[in-house]
Parts: C-alpha cells; sequence; structure tokens
C-alpha cells in the first residue's frame, strides 16, 4: 500500500481533529468555532453540534488584509460580531488539528478582541 506524503498528512491532522471532537462540543447558547485551513486561505464556522446546524460562517478570501495572519484576524472579529448579532457570547474553539500557531492563533485573538469568550 504506497501512501504519498500528502495522504499521510492529511490522515495525521484527521486523527488530531478527531481526538479534538471527542473533547469539544458545541451548543446552541456556547457554539463551536471551527477551522480549517487550506493552501490559499481560512475558513471558519459557528457550530451547534446538539441541533447539527451552522450559525454562521465565513472565511479569508473577501478579507482586506497583505498576508494571511492580517485576514485571520479580520475574519475573527467578523467572527465575533457575527456571534454577537445572534446573541452569542462565548464559543468552544475547534482549531481542526492544526497547530495553534499562526493563522489559527490570529484567527482566535481576533475573535477575542471582538468581544467573544473562549
Amino acid at each position: 500500500m504506497a501512501t504519498t506524503k500528502t495522504q499521510l498528512k492529511k490522515a495525521r491532522r484527521t486523527s488530531r481533529h478527531d481526538r479534538i471532537r471527542a473533547r469539544v462540543i458545541g451548543t446552541a447558547e456556547k457554539p463551536r468555532l471551527a477551522v480549517f485551513k487550506s493552501n490559499v486561505a481560512l475558513y471558519a464556522q459557528l457550530i451547534d453540534d446538539a441541533s447539527g446546524n451552522t450559525l454562521a460562517a465565513a472565511d479569508t478570501r473577501k478579507q482586506k488584509g497583505a498576508n494571511l495572519i492580517e485576514r485571520a484576524t479580520a475574519l475573527g472579529a467578523e467572527m465575533a460580531k457575527e456571534a454577537k448579532s445572534k446573541g452569542i457570547e462565548a464559543i468552544v474553539f475547534d482549531r481542526g488539528g492544526f497547530r495553534y500557531q499562526g493563522a489559527v492563533a490570529a484567527l482566535a485573538d481576533g475573535a477575542r478582541e471582538g468581544g467573544l469568550k473562549f
């Protein structure tokens, strides 16, 4: 069975994400802020796992900024604004199996600056 380096990296990330998802559960009062990072953009969703609904979603493709870190910070602030408009004050953070550094950390910091509690 020949597996490529890309397939191995994806399998390891999904394994890490499964471990995170075993502990991190979103509710209507405290939804899960799920993050996915591709080669092009960063995607974020507020998810209510109890009902299986996505409450809000956004990505960095339409954000203004010189680099991905700046766009991720703006995305976090946008998600915080969207959450506040729906009456959500606190969230649980799901980093999606990605390291908590760079753009993922910038998104979390932007959401905190926007007023969300983790």
